[in-house]
């Protein structure tokens, strides 16, 4: 297989992880792949994967076995709202010294469950391994297990040390403790209940800014009701209703794929792949929904959604899109089918997007931006900070879509950023949704701003007193 992209800047290991749409004759991508050693990889960790699935359980108690520092990823920097209790918004940490490191934490982590159950009156305690603890070796199950018993609660172990993968191995901890929630071990299976209005398991979807109401009362509109979501607004006693599904959906598919195919082979759940991201993906996935139910009065129900939703958005959309025509975008996600889904919409919107990347893409999924990608784009896997502004310096990008590490990065580069990740509060799904995005890419890449900044590729460096405005 040839190179990608050739050139001495990039480290010669990371080239067959970047190419350029038409520039080579093979368009096979490596990704799927353990990150490159010095490459300062823009990937999270596993404890950030398995948190970033479980922590919006509403009702459990999430405890971090591990030094203080991971305990910061906590409800302030997260958009996921709830419909009923509100404790997911704490995080709790054992707190692990240098003391702990050496003797062990064990004993520290039994007297953590045992104050926080005492206080906080929960049916369910998660409780995550970070680095640390993988070196150390503390027996996270035997502990749980032990304080089960003893409380007479559920109190899950989630294996999400640090060594032994990227944030992907943390959404296989994640949902092999939501399968444990689900299904515990010496326990009768669920049993799978006929229920006479279709109902669907919504899974990859974290309620930000309450996505998944957003979604649900689409589906409600059109004669399916929503299971349970996997986690968005979740909690213990919904989770354990999983099994009653008769469709499993998935909108991010990189932290559930798992989770479906384990639950199509524990109870006969049948999935597929959605997105409600932008005009077309929405329609399209409320079709498939309907056409895989073989309903023919909701497939009339759908095409009456399509047609009031596009209706009532269709003139805000073509304002914006009148104002962006022309400008280009990067866009660098964790998942590849939000990847592809953000392509899209950003040409219902007039943008070209000149580089799309992510995290934790699979290559059928970089096939597919492949083929839907106009000819010079950049496309890579697993990227870092370097090949990040190179490309968004030498494509010309005026806006780049990230998460919370890829801010810097655009800014110190005087480009506009959009936040597409975890930390957001406002939605970016459904009809409403297609609205908003539209609404700030025209408010962040029109902003004045731009005018007193450098070229792209200077940084964001003011061009001078005389720059200012007067005041």
């Amino acid at each position: 297989m040839s190179t990608a992209v050739p050139n001495e800047n990039l480290i010669t290991e990371r080239q067959l992880s970047i190419l350029v749409k038409g520039r080579q004759r093979k368009n096979q991508l490596k990704c799927d792949a353990e990150s490159i050693a010095g490459c300062v990889s823009q990937r999270a960790c596993v404890y950030c994967g398995a948190r970033v699935v479980l922590n919006p359980v509403t009702d459990a108690i999430h405890l971090v076995h591990g030094p203080i520092g991971c305990a910061s990823y906590t409800w302030d920097i997260r958009g996921s709202l709830s419909s009923g209790s509100e404790l997911y918004r704490n995080s709790f940490s054992t707190d692990l010294k240098e003391n702990d490191v050496i003797f062990g934490g064990e004993k520290k982590l039994a007297r953590a469950i045992d104050e926080l159950v005492e206080k906080y009156p929960a049916e369910l305690v998660f409780v995550y391994s970070t680095c640390v603890v993988g070196v150390i070796g503390d027996d996270l199950e035997a502990v749980c297990r032990a304080a089960s018993q003893k409380h007479g609660i559920k109190i899950i172990p989630v294996q999400s040390s640090g060594f032994i993968g990227n944030k992907s191995a943390g959404y296989r901890a994640a949902c092999d403790a939501l399968l444990r929630l689900i299904e515990p071990a010496g326990e009768p299976r669920p049993v799978k209940r006929l229920n006479p209005v279709p109902s669907v398991n919504y899974l990859g979807d974290f309620n930000l800014a309450g996505e998944a109401w957003i979604i649900g009362d689409y589906l409600k509109q059109i004669g399916v009701e929503v299971n349970v979501v996997f986690t968005g607004d979740s909690n213990y006693r919904d989770l354990k209703k999983a099994p009653q599904a008769t469709l499993n959906i998935m909108q991010c598919a990189g932290s559930m794929a798992y989770l479906a195919r384990r639950m199509e082979e524990l109870y006969g759940i049948p999935s597929m792949q959605v997105s409600f991201l932008g005009l077309d993906d929405t329609a399209a996935s409320l079709r498939n929904i309907a056409s895989f139910l073989n309903d023919p009065e909701m497939k009339r129900r759908v095409e009456e959604l399509i047609r009031r939703e596009t209706a009532a958005v269709k003139p805000q959309i073509e304002h914006y899109r009148s104002k962006l025509l022309g400008k280009k975008a990067a866009v660098y996600v964790g998942g590849g089918f939000k990847a592809i889904s953000l392509i899209k919409q950003f040409r219902e919107i007039g943008i070209d997007v000149v580089m799309v990347g992510t995290q934790t893409g699979r290559e059928e999924e970089y096939q597919t931006l492949h083929d839907i990608s106009d000819d010079g784009t950049v496309i890579l896997d697993d990227a870092n900070p370097s090949e990040l502004e190179r490309f968004m310096t030498e494509k010309g990008a005026h806006l780049l879509v990230g998460g919370v590490k890829e801010r810097p990065l655009a800014y110190k580069l005087g480009v506009a950023f959009i936040d597409h990740n975890h930390d957001r509060k406002h939605p970016l799904s459904g009809y409403v949704g297609a609205v908003n995005f539209a609404r700030e890419v025209y408010s962040t890449v029109c902003s004045p701003v731009w005018k007193y900044t450098r070229e792209i590729g200077g940084g964001l460096f003011a061009a001078g007193k005389n720059a200012l405005p007067e005041r």
